[in-house]
């Protein structure tokens, strides 16, 4: 059972929709207090929320569980942060666009004249093709 499997569980038993054996209620929570829930996982799900959650340091699985459903949920709601590294690259990437989109506007630019002097030369109009007087001007 994943994490999203989870919360719909929460979700169903908070508004009191029992489905299952999944989900239980208690009838005496107050805001703060908080409420079980049987949760199956895989054997090898289960290793692995147990290997993390010795390693962040929870006192129990269910600990490290009752957290990633929190985690998720802010997730859901687009409510996390992003971490250092990921803004740092973020904002080299815009400046790498931008610095892109200048040398575009310049190239542009080059090939633009360079066609004009071009057309210019074979039509003759050109300030080179003029002879010259020997006076600088």
């Amino acid at each position: 059972m994943t994490v999203t499997h989870v919360l719909e569980k929460t979700n169903q038993s908070a508004r009191g929709t029992k489905e299952g054996s999944g989900a239980t209620q208690s009838n005496s929570c107050s805001s703060g207090s908080r409420q079980g829930m049987f949760v199956r996982l895989s054997s090898d799900d289960k290793q692995r929320a147990k290997y993390w959650a010795d390693k962040r340091g929870f006192s129990s699985v269910t600990e490290y569980v009752a957290e990633a459903v929190v985690e998720k949920i802010r997730r859901e709601n687009l409510d996390y942060d992003l971490p250092t590294l990921e803004i740092a690259r973020l904002n080299e990437l815009v400046d790498q666009v931008a610095a892109l989109a200048t040398n575009s506007a310049n190239l542009e630019r080059v090939v633009t004249t360079g066609f004009d002097s071009l057309i210019g030369l074979t039509r003759g109009d050109s300030n080179y093709l003029r002879d010259e007087d020997g006076e600088l001007s």
